[in-house]
């Protein structure tokens, strides 16, 4: 036996037969399709922590604009009436504006100045389900409107009829809810379900981690990660902009006990 036909002999003991590769192949997706929920769930966890602490520096930005304005909490100004192409202001979706149609910084849009000015993005979800727009978002305050991922209680006066009865709202006393509760959470993860036609009138569907949980941030600066069973937390109005701000205060009142 020459050399030549020694080394091809090492070779072939050597190497993989195809049925042993297939094998390893099969083994290596098997382990993957094992590993891989494990993986995502991780992930979501992730973003839901990284989204938690975002709450908890808006906490307090919102509790040094209070030590600073009197015990007020950032209010206001009052939001546009409703226009023939933009529902927003009165739809509920304006808990969540950063400035309004005109620029005008309103609601947590009015900490980005000097309380968040080094962290702007803290106003936008990690674990948003659509594709993020904060950078979009954040150069439109001051000479449009805008939003961010988090619907904040007293972001704005968005009355259908009437005048709002006061524009300062005090942290140590933000007064009792409708079911006679104190008023705990100021801001929360949006979950905000719109019919499609809705679209073109600003008013769209807006959901963070897969709509399985909300973080919640109360007036003490504390935030909690609640589980969102039977979308207690989503807010859905299907082809009713109308009744969104209704919908949107009836779930922080369920947060509120939740404090």
């Amino acid at each position: 036996m020459n050399r030549q036909e020694t080394s091809e002999i090492r070779t072939a003991k050597s190497g993989f037969t195809l049925i042993e590769l297939l094998v390893v192949v099969a083994i290596l997706a098997l382990l993957l399709a094992i590993l891989s929920p494990a993986l995502t769930e991780a992930r979501h966890r992730a973003r839901r922590i990284a989204c938690a602490a975002n709450l908890r520096q808006v906490g307090v930005a919102i509790h040094l604009y209070a030590h600073d304005f009197d015990d007020s909490i950032p209010f206001g100004p009052a939001g546009r009436p409703v226009t023939g192409s933009n529902f927003y202001t009165v739809t509920g979706d304006v808990t969540s504006l950063l400035s309004l149609e005109d620029g005008a910084p309103v609601g947590l849009g009015l900490l980005l100045k000097d309380y968040l000015s080094r962290q702007p993005l803290v106003l936008f979800c990690p674990g948003a389900d659509q594709p993020s727009e904060a950078k979009e978002q954040l150069a439109r305050v001051g000479s449009a409107q805008a939003q961010s991922d988090y619907y904040y209680r007293h972001a704005s006066v968005a009355l259908l009829t009437g005048k709002p009865q006061s524009f300062h709202i005090r942290l140590s006393n933000l007064g009792r809810n409708s079911k006679g509760q104190p008023i705990a959470a100021l801001v929360a993860d949006v979950q905000f379900l719109a019919h499609s036609s809705l679209a073109a009138f600003q008013v769209k569907t807006r959901t963070s981690h897969q709509r399985e949980a909300c973080n919640i941030l109360f007036a003490g600066g504390n935030v909690s990660t609640l589980p969102n069973r039977d979308d207690a937390f989503t807010v859905n109005i299907g082809t009713a902009p109308y009744d969104a701000l209704e919908r949107i205060l009836t779930m922080f009142e369920h947060a509120d006990e939740h404090d």
